[in-house]
């Protein structure tokens, strides 16, 4: 059983002193994907016995950036998806291991007054043309913060989002359109008339403390291999950021 943790912890140097080492030691997982780690190389040095570390910097500082801890070395892991226009702002690692890809990813935030929608379509374009390329070698699973909650059971207050930046019909389209290409949310396949399961709340309303939440945050996976999903959760005992830690458990 492989156990696999995601979470976009809002800044690593400010989680750190919120109990991340401790609650990275509680949730033990086999992999551990983070998004807007928001450093540069040399800002933080982990200590973590047992695993090996990848981390993707964007090229501006305090800005976006993943991270990837594994138990088991992967056979290859890249950076990026191969397009200069996508690949500054580290959203992307991929990790290749012998039964399949994990990827962790931030997509990006199409912003306020979607000012930056039209660079997230083109971004979603060359998202699924990436890992249908790989897909085509072996099965895909990809995790993070995907700034899309995709249906209204998704959010707290779809009506009142309708077309704020993570609830455009262009973005849940396009995530659509990519889960029909072969793929599964995992977490939605096991559960799919789960409500009030969200795993980002604004801090500015303490939306938190009331549950008015969006579920952005994903564990993806092909098609090929949804057979294997042994469980999909959502962590929201875990405090430290506006996101909390999403689950996955394969069969492998």
């Amino acid at each position: 059983m492989k156990k696999l943790i995601s979470w976009n912890v809002n800044g690593l140097r400010a989680v750190l002193g919120k109990n991340f080492m401790e609650d990275f030691r509680k949730l033990d997982a086999d992999v551990f994907c983070l998004q807007e780690t928001k450093l540069q190389e040399g800002q933080v040095e982990l200590d973590l016995p047992g695993y090996h570390q990848y981390w993707n910097y964007a090229d501006k500082k305090g800005y976006s950036g993943t991270a990837l801890f594994t138990k088991e070395e992967p056979l290859s892991v890249s950076y990026g998806i191969g397009v200069d226009a996508h690949d500054h702002e580290g959203r992307v690692i991929t990790a290749e291991f012998p039964e399949y890809y994990l990827l962790t990813v931030y997509v990006p935030n199409s912003q306020g007054e979607l000012k930056r929608l039209p660079y997230r379509m083109e971004w979603e374009d060359a998202w699924r043309e990436y890992i249908l390329k790989l897909e085509a070698k072996k099965p895909v699973v990809y995790c993070g913060d995907l700034n899309v909650a995709h249906e209204e059971i998704d959010l707290k207050n779809p009506a009142t989002n309708h077309m704020n930046a993570g609830f455009t019909d262009e973005e849940r389209a396009k995530f659509s359109r990519l889960l029909d290409s072969g793929y599964v949310d995992s977490f939605r396949y096991l559960h799919p008339d789960a409500a009030d399961e969200y795993s980002w709340w604004s801090y500015r309303t303490k939306a938190r403390d009331r549950n008015v939440g969006w579920r952005i945050d994903y564990f993806v996976v092909s098609e090929k291999i949804k057979d294997r999903i042994r469980a999909a959760s959502i962590h929201q005992e875990v405090m430290g950021s506006d996101h909390c830690p999403i689950e996955l458990d394969l069969d492998f």
